[in-house]
């Protein structure tokens, strides 16, 4: 995604109780980040990366939501390549995927994904912070509005929060529903990833929410399906066209 290799990413200090305590940045939900890379033969012995792996293939190749964002980034000269961009691992209970903006590297967490849907979800809303890191001049590890703005737009346009979706967390409702689920899983993500305060992340949110809800780039609008996702990838496509002949 960027073009070159980012340095190993800034530690941010946290004090509590007159001590200072180091904030992981998220990275201990992700253990296998600091580890030495297995070798091709051990990893393909392991049932979680093989599947993985093709749901990955299936996701990059007929989800439309993933597609506009690749096509988007590309265009933003930000070509993502699956080798390169996309590393499954073993992870912590709590997280089924992360952006490591340090190597403009997706993490989907093998052990926690377990059927296509998931992945087409996972996938979806790390591309939509690679779109963000790409796009946008993103302080990933010391401004937690430009986090909190991130993380709303992945709640926002992934599909996390469709009806179906909600109602299968038993969590539904009817006016503003939408946005309240987005907001709350937008906060729930900061508190995964940095040693922030409740308050803190529920501050960051709001200052941030309604310029990053209603920023629906590249989609154009929420896509609640894969039907929207369709109608918005075939504009995306048809705009571009449309550019190209100005």
């Amino acid at each position: 995604m960027e073009r070159g290799e980012a340095a190993a990413p800034p530690v941010a200090e946290v004090g509590k109780g007159g001590e200072e305590e180091e904030d992981d940045l998220g990275y201990r939900l992700f253990p296998e980040r600091n580890k030495k890379p297995q070798s091709f033969l051990v990893r393909s012995l392991f049932t979680f990366h093989n599947r993985c792996q093709l749901m990955l293939r299936m996701t990059l190749e007929t989800n439309p939501y993933a597609q506009l964002l690749l096509e988007a980034m590309k265009q933003s000269g930000c070509t993502v390549y699956n080798d390169r961009h996309f590393s499954c691992e073993d992870c912590d209970g709590c997280v089924s995927g992360g952006f490591d903006a340090a190597t403009s590297q997706i993490v989907l967490c093998q052990n926690n994904i377990r059927h296509q849907s998931h992945m087409n979800r996972v996938v979806t809303h790390e591309l939509i912070h690679a779109f963000d890191h790409c796009r946008a001049h993103v302080d990933w590890f010391k401004n937690v509005k430009h986090l909190a703005c991130s993380e709303i737009r992945a709640a926002n346009l992934s599909g996390d929060c469709t009806l179906m979706n909600e109602i299968a967390r038993f969590k539904f409702g009817l006016k503003g529903h939408h946005q309240t689920c987005v907001r709350d899983r937008a906060i729930r993500s900061i508190l995964a990833v940095r040693k922030v305060s409740k308050e803190t992340a529920e501050k960051a949110v709001d200052e941030v929410f309604d310029a990053c809800f209603n920023d629906l780039e590249p989609f154009g609008r929420i896509p609640h399906s894969k039907t929207d996702a369709r109608r918005a990838y075939r504009d995306f496509q048809n705009r571009d066209r449309y550019n190209a002949n100005l």
